[in-house]
């Protein structure tokens, strides 16, 4: 059982920080390219898929992570495991205190009703995903380490 929950684990974080690498490295630079009206309306509609769905994930993946680490107390990597769930939880914090709330102005921006400062603060959310992208790869790499 204790496998099960340590493959699927690993899984589910694995394919969230692809997810994620996704958004850095190939959506906003597909977005980016497109002329200005198109490219913020491009972003306000990942703001809104996007962010129905990751607060999910991200508190999923700390549950099976505080699961690993509960039922594999005292194993092989434990340490491993809850560091990576510290990680995680590093992640949830920083999404909710910095990128939650540019994401929730940015999905409700039209051409017309978008702040002048639309670019700079979508620029603030890309620099804070590449911090928390490097976070929950190292909770990945950490979860894939405590398997071996």
């Amino acid at each position: 059982m204790l496998n099960a929950l340590q493959v699927v684990t690993t899984v589910v974080v694995g394919v969230m920080v692809g997810v994620e690498f996704s958004v850095a490295f190939v959506m906003n630079r597909i977005l980016d390219a497109l002329p200005e009206d198109s490219r913020q309306l491009g972003h306000a509609h990942g703001g809104r898929m996007l962010g129905a769905v990751m607060p999910v994930w991200y508190i999923t993946s700390v549950a099976l992570v505080a699961g690993w680490a509960a039922a594999g107390w005292g194993d092989h990597g434990t340490g491993l495991v809850v560091t990576a769930g510290g990680l995680l939880v590093l992640s949830v914090i920083m999404s909710i205190l910095l990128l939650v709330p540019i994401n929730n102005r940015n999905k409700t921006w039209t051409p017309d009703n978008r702040p002048d400062d639309w670019q700079e603060q979508l620029n603030r959310w890309g620099r804070y995903h590449y911090v928390r992208l490097a976070v929950i790869l190292a909770a990945f790499a950490l979860l894939a380490t405590a398997l071996t």
